[in-house]
């Protein structure tokens, strides 16, 4: 392969990961354990609809009633055969105490490592008063039962957010 074709291949790739994930395309595997010594993973989840929403960091305001929200519908969720799993780089202990506090019984992964949020294109910079920083960008993806993604949600604004995924779940 000459040099240029090299190059032109290389570009192409870097361009497809600045895009990010797409509607139809294949989610991204992962294995990672989870609050309460659970192991978390899509291979495991396989023939379901998956709510995989990705937040920042536990015991946060939006982060709390985000998942509240998602806990509140877990049973109209399950009833759409849809499972909700929370993902943030919070090492399990945390996520640990997020669930006891407020009384969670959602699965919440944990990607201290952010390989996974890496893939989902969730682990973005942002900034916060002209400070630039690595972070979770508040994102939800809707995955069918096939693995594919049959919804992104970014940049998400948690008010009436987990109503919004289910009805998208019960259409899927």
């Amino acid at each position: 392969m000459s040099t240029t074709a090299s190059k032109a291949e290389t570009t192409l790739k870097e361009g497809a990961k600045k895009e990010g994930l797409k509607e139809g395309d294949l989610a991204p595997a992962f294995d990672l354990p989870g609050a309460g010594g659970e192991k978390i993973s899509l291979a495991a989840l396989k023939g379901k609809k998956v709510v995989l929403y990705f937040y920042p960091k536990d015991d946060t305001s939006g982060c709390t009633k985000e998942a509240i929200e998602f806990n509140a519908l877990r049973d109209s969720f399950a009833k759409a055969k849809a499972v909700i799993v929370g993902m943030s780089p919070d090492p399990i202990k945390n996520h640990d105490k997020f669930r006891a506090k407020y009384e969670l019984s959602l699965p919440l992964a944990s990607d201290e490592g952010k390989d996974t949020l890496s893939a989902y294109g969730v682990w973005v910079e942002k900034s916060m008063y002209g400070r630039k920083y690595m972070g979770v960008e508040r994102t939800t993806v809707l995955i069918g039962p096939d693995g594919r993604i049959a919804k992104i949600w970014r940049k998400v604004k948690v008010p009436g957010h987990a109503e919004e995924v289910l009805a998208a779940a019960k259409a899927l």
